[in-house]
């Protein structure tokens, strides 16, 4: 019961990140979150190698795929080291429907909605971290949480980019 309150909390700190309201300062609900922004990054871009034809497109998807993998393994190890064994990762609904767009996106406007999605994912995502990095409750994971943060504002500037250019 714990576990699920837990995660429900998680679910709605998650929406409240995505009016920029603040986000969570203790762990569980930051892994959670954290896990869920991951696995969005993974397996939209996952969609985006399958879907989309524009070589710089593959080649931002494949990027994400690589950092956001690389982030969830340094969340897990933190978490580890800190003693927790955080759920695995999920998306949360708000996540699942951004990608369930993607990957309803028409073929000649597949890149457009991928990269709509990508903005606004990555701007929570960067203040999920930034947040937890300057005051989360957990020392390990508010350095995992520093980590992301320049991988993060590299996709959000990119991202930014590529929808200004279409």
């Amino acid at each position: 019961m714990r576990h699920l309150l837990t995660m429900g909390g998680a679910a709605v700190a998650l929406a409240a990140c995505a009016s920029l309201a603040p986000t969570p300062r203790t762990a569980m609900p930051y892994a959670a979150m954290a896990g869920s922004s991951d696995q969005f990054e993974i397996q939209s871009s996952q969609a985006a190698l399958r879907m989309s034809q524009n070589p710089e497109t593959r080649r931002y998807a494949q990027m994400l795929i690589d950092h956001h993998t690389q982030t969830s393994a340094t969340l897990m190890a933190a978490a580890q080291e800190a003693g927790m064994t955080p759920p695995p990762p999920v998306l949360i609904p708000r996540h699942a429907a951004m990608l369930r767009t993607i990957e309803a996106a028409p073929a000649g406007r597949f890149d457009r909605v991928y990269f709509a999605q990508q903005v606004p994912a990555h701007v929570e995502a960067l203040a999920l971290h930034q947040n937890y990095a300057a005051g989360g409750d957990t020392p390990s994971l508010r350095a995992a949480a520093g980590a992301a943060v320049p991988f993060v504002q590299q996709h959000l500037e990119e991202a930014r980019r590529m929808l200004a250019a279409m």
